[in-house]
């Protein structure tokens, strides 16, 4: 196993990568989408909205809103499924709140380009039109990306790479006590693309295009203290201290002067809370900020090959995936599995471009 990052080309000393971004927006995954505005070197092709964390809809009005905020408000954000391909659909305000970003709220101001534009076509258009070009960024349940491949096949040809978070190997769950969100949420659609990537190798896709699945495995080692918020405020050039307390009473609001500052502390705050609420203590487990930064070539990481199975019968372990190490079922390894990565590097990477990206908006504002 040795580190790697993104093997996009470089112009000027850095990875230019052109991304396709499919989320349930989300505290991890607004905290992961406001990084990925931050990287100049980073082109957001469009964001495709799933449910999971959120109804879809709602969804997509998050990402609109923060991308608005961002000062990206011309990345088309559209739809695809609205529910899982076979059950009903479950989500989570008791994890991310009833809008899906804490306690965070920002007007809408949707688009109407964007509305009739279906998301998995405009996949598939964008990877057959710029072959070998596009990263596909999956932070949510893999309902778009399984009806993605039922239309096209040839896909994970067409694609230059793409990046999973889900999923839980040598790990508990945070779902049940083997399944992660993601996985759970569509565990059929996780079992399609993973089929689908198995038979793509028999037929001779490079390892390289192979997923690279960021599970809970090594996710939950980007665990974020409130102290994070700090440092991010100083960095961002807030005049005022931005202190997130855990002896402050829940539901306090963020008085920061800059507004991106302040809409992460009041998201990230929920997610605090919910973590200490199931005695995991004050922090966050950023688990999209991971993958986001695999996908935008900024982390570092280890990974492993394996075949990847997901378990859609047994209740017991409904929406729990099986990694194959060691070719035991005599099946192509179908995806790179992330072993290890450097949560200590990675904050200093994201309070280092969230922070211009905040004083940066100040300036312009």
């Amino acid at each position: 196993m040795k580190a790697v990052r993104s093997d996009a080309d470089r112009d000027g000393g850095e990875p230019k990568v052109h991304l396709l971004i499919d989320n349930d927006t989300g505290i991890d995954d607004a905290l992961a989408l406001a990084y990925l505005c931050a990287c100049d070197h980073v082109k957001i092709r469009a964001i495709t909205s799933t449910p999971g964390n959120v109804d879809v809809g709602q969804v997509a009005a998050n990402n609109r809103a923060l991308l608005a905020l961002c000062g990206r408000p011309e990345v088309p954000v559209l739809i695809g499924a609205r529910e899982p391909l076979q059950i009903p659909l479950v989500t989570t305000p008791e994890t991310h709140g009833p809008q899906g970003v804490g306690y965070a709220t920002l007007p809408d101001s949707e688009p109407a380009s964007s509305a009739a534009i279906d998301a998995v076509d405009h996949w598939i258009e964008v990877a057959r039109t710029s072959p070998g070009e596009v990263t596909v960024l999956l932070t949510a349940p893999l309902t778009n990306f399984a009806l993605a491949l039922r239309r096209e096949p040839k896909l994970p040809w067409l694609l230059r790479k793409v990046v999973i978070m889900g999923g839980a190997f040598y790990y508990q769950g945070n779902t049940t006590p083997t399944a992660e969100w993601n996985t759970h949420v569509d565990p059929h659609a996780a079992k399609e693309v993973f089929a689908a990537y198995t038979a793509a190798a028999e037929q001779g896709l490079p390892s390289e295009k192979l997923p690279i699945v960021c599970s809970l495995d090594t996710t939950e080692r980007f665990e974020m203290q409130p102290e994070f918020l700090t440092h991010l405020a100083v960095e961002a050039g807030c005049a005022e201290p931005e202190l997130v307390l855990a002896s402050d009473p829940e539901g306090t609001l963020s008085t920061a002067s800059n507004p991106l500052i302040r809409y992460l502390s009041d998201a990230l705050r929920f997610y605090f809370e919910f973590h200490r609420n199931y005695d995991q203590g004050y922090i966050a487990h950023v688990h999209d900020y991971f993958a986001a930064g695999v996908a935008a070539g900024t982390l570092e990481y280890q990974s492993r090959l394996a075949t990847i199975d997901v378990e859609t019968e047994s209740d017991l372990l409904f929406g729990t995936t099986v990694a194959d190490f060691r070719g035991l079922w005599g099946k192509p390894a179908n995806a790179h599995v992330v072993t290890g990565n450097d949560p200590v590097a990675g904050f200093v990477e994201l309070v280092t471009r969230l922070g211009s990206l905040a004083r940066k908006l100040n300036t312009d504002s």
